[in-house]
């Protein structure tokens, strides 16, 4: 984002002019005239905040028309009516005990006190769409059908705007709830840019947003373009930042190197091959990737194909705020932010190691801990795969089994945040646990670890752009109960359904907990870039029908992931408890 005074500003603009010449003024006039109206454009949403109990948003019944190579034909879109949706009805919270004891009864439950109230959103990927370090080209290309959306998808020159959008959501719910904190669980950029981390964090921080790189094109025309004001999260709700795959590696998937690195702010289309067939092959100069162009109003896709049917390399507009952020890079930037707290989890000793894990009590008069875990893979694992799987090296194993006994002795119940999810998937994944020997410990090692501490409550991840849940029942199910544990997948900002989810935590009568975790839509208003953006979300769904849960939960490893057809799961999660975290509830907690 520009911080660029206006005096500083003329002196700049002169400055080119006299190298550049008359297409450099161009430029200068077209920048300064956003920034002039920067500090006017908002966009509010729509008072009247419901959540998918309520409502839900069901796209239209299946259309045929465009393949899914042919998602970028957005003006075909109203030919085939894709991106149509209707309000369905809510989703009721479904009640699931199946953690709880055989001889539990629900009618014996009640739940008096609410102990916390927290949001999580994940994997917002906020995008320089302009950039000339992408993959885009290979949505077109690719026949699998099975990288499509997360390499190219016409919601991309919007993220921004749907962040704005989800944080007002919150703010509004806040005022009829009380949100104690807020957790964001990775893939707050798409490809570890520092322009696209600015723009988050200061959406986040309701500063002045200019969504638009290198020569900033349709800044005063295009609605996705214009600079706009966000409204900022309240500044009484903390929220804590997790690290995700696409925060720290090139497009999620693959350590940066010199080559990659230079990509970043050259005035070139970097050219790479098929990596979806061979990871080996990305190195070949076999594609320009392309990137998008600004100054149309469908985000056109310019520079992609085959390098073979170019006379010249394509060229855009270098600009040095695309620079790719290192690991201790991206978590210095949370230092520089307005909102609560300092580093937003991440701390400076930790920062200069980059070692991204933490923990926190979001209450003071609470016995609760949040362990907010990095299990993304290292930048030098020596994997030529795809870097999407979870991943614990010895050091960050060390350090949370630590954490785990020490809540536990402490008599705190707990949460674990991370970004990847864990026992979801088929073995050969690849965002499934990382079957290397360099990982500390295998899946199977881990799940009976965290079987270990009865206190845990949950594992809270998104990464995969689902809204799931999953019950890990106890090794001892009849003797100890309390040993089981849920997971709670959040689904994707970017993507279909665009939701995040609000968690309360309330304790029973009996001192059991339950955990109500809901779906909400961000509110948008008619109109808007974010209105917009759900438009094109939805119709990237219909015209990919992504593959997986959606279509076939029965290939999951666990019956017990049941998604909705709106790709919206609401639960109310029982979790017993053992007897002395019990006791410790009781002298604080008396029910009469």
């Amino acid at each position: 984002m520009f911080n660029i005074k206006r005096r500083d500003f003329i002196k700049l603009a002169a400055m080119a002019w006299q190298i550049l010449g008359d297409s450099s003024l161009a430029f200068a006039k077209t920048l300064q005239s956003a920034l002039n109206s920067q500090s006017s454009t908002t966009y509010p949403i729509e008072l009247d905040v419901i959540t998918s109990l309520e409502r839900t948003i069901r796209p239209s019944p299946e259309i045929s028309g465009l393949p899914p190579k042919e998602l970028s034909k957005l003006s075909q879109y109203p030919h085939y009516g894709y991106g149509k949706w209707s309000f369905g009805p809510g989703l009721v919270a479904e009640i699931r005990n199946d953690l709880m004891p055989d001889n539990f009864s629900d009618t014996k439950v009640s739940h008096p006190l609410k102990l916390i109230h927290f949001f999580t959103i994940t994997d917002i990927h906020i995008t320089d769409k302009e950039s000339p370090s992408q993959f885009i080209y290979l949505q077109q290309a690719d026949q699998t059908g099975e990288h499509v959306t997360s390499i190219y998808s016409p919601v991309m020159p919007y993220t921004t705007h749907v962040l704005d959008a989800a944080v007002q959501t919150i703010n509004a719910i806040h005022k009829k709830n009380k949100m104690d904190f807020g957790l964001s669980l990775g893939d707050t950029c798409n490809s570890t840019q520092y322009n696209e981390l600015r723009w988050y964090i200061d959406v986040m921080d309701g500063g002045v947003i200019t969504p638009s790189s290198g020569a900033h094109a349709g800044a005063n025309t295009v609605d996705y373009q214009k600079p706009f004001k966000a409204a900022g999260l309240d500044r009484s709700i903390p929220w804590y930042q997790v690290l995700g795959n696409h925060d720290h590696f090139w497009l999620g998937s693959f350590p940066v190197n010199d080559y990659l690195r230079a990509s970043y702010v050259s005035d070139t289309v970097v050219a790479l091959g098929d990596a979806f067939q061979k990871p080996e092959n990305l190195f070949k100069p076999d594609y320009y990737m392309g990137a998008l162009d600004g100054s149309t109003s469908e985000a056109k896709i310019i520079g992609a194909g085959p390098v073979a049917s170019f006379t010249a390399p394509p060229k855009v507009v270098a600009d040095p705020d695309r620079r790719s952020l290192r690991r201790q890079e991206w978590m210095e930037e949370f230092f520089k932010s307005s909102t609560a707290p300092a580093g937003h989890g991440f701390t400076l000793e930790n920062t200069k190691k980059g070692f991204a894990c933490y923990s926190f009590i979001p209450k003071s008069d609470l016995p609760l801990k949040v362990i907010v875990l990095d299990d993304t893979q290292n930048e030098n694992d020596g994997s030529d795969d795809i870097h999407g799987h979870g991943f614990l090296d010895q050091t960050r194993y060390t350090w949370l089994k630590k954490e785990l006994a020490d809540g536990q002795s402490a008599g705190q119940l707990m949460i674990i945040a991370a970004h990847i999810p864990i026992a979801v998937e088929p073995d050969h994944s690849e965002v499934e646990w990382w079957l290397s020997p360099l990982n500390a410990v295998t899946l199977p090692e881990l799940v009976a670890e965290l079987h270990r501490y009865p206190n845990l409550l949950m594992w809270l991840a998104g990464h995969r752009h689902f809204n799931t849940v999953k019950a890990f029942v106890s090794p001892d199910p009849i003797l100890a109960p309390e040993k089981g544990f849920w997971q709670v997948e959040t689904a994707s900002l970017r993507d279909f359904p665009q939701q995040f989810r609000t968690f309360e935590i309330l304790l029973n009568t009996d001192y059991s907990v339950s955990i109500r975790t809901v779906n909400v839509d961000p509110s948008v208003s008619e109109g808007t870039p974010a209105a917009k953006s759900r438009h094109y979300a939805v119709a990237a769904q219909q015209i990919v029908k992504t593959k997986g849960i959606y279509q076939n939960p029965s290939s999951l490893p666990d019956p017990s992931i049941r998604p909705m057809p709106s790709g919206s799961y609401n639960a109310e999660l029982r979790k017993q408890l053992s007897s002395g975290m019990i006791a410790t509830l009781k002298m604080q907690y008396v029910f009469t």
